[in-house]
């Protein structure tokens, strides 16, 4: 079992930056591959970037490419996404995921692909 927390997130002004962050229970964190997904109101939920661990590969949604990154720190069990020059189309819940599974570049996007998942952090950025 692994418990995923997220925090960090806020109220900001569009053009603003924001980091969010997820804190893992478990010690093996380093062996999950890791996603950030996001849920608007009135849609469905959607992937944002993942990391993968056995090679540290990361990938992105279009929309989001050059804005956000997405990172890992170990030896702390965290999970990062700096969030840059937020739009108001950016507003959603944000969640981290963790999968222990074998994943490639295109299945690390999909929702399915990931068995843990946090309870999110509300992101909103303001016009």
């Amino acid at each position: 079992q692994v418990q995923l927390v997220e925090s960090g997130g806020g109220l900001v002004q569009a053009g603003g930056s924001l980091r969010v962050s997820c804190v893992a229970s478990r010690r093996t964190f380093s062996n999950f591959h890791m996603g950030w997904f996001r849920q608007a109101p009135g849609k469905e939920r959607e992937f944002v970037a993942a990391i993968r661990w056995i090679d540290g590969m990361t990938s992105y949604t279009d929309s989001v490419n050059g804005r956000f990154t997405i990172s890992r720190d170990n030896p702390k069990n965290t999970l990062y996404l700096q969030m840059n020059s937020l739009k108001p189309e950016d507003t959603a819940e944000y969640y981290c995921a963790a999968s222990n599974a074998y994943l490639t570049g295109t299945s690390i996007r999909r929702e399915t692909a990931y068995t843990y998942w946090g309870q999110g952090t509300q992101v909103t950025v303001s016009s």
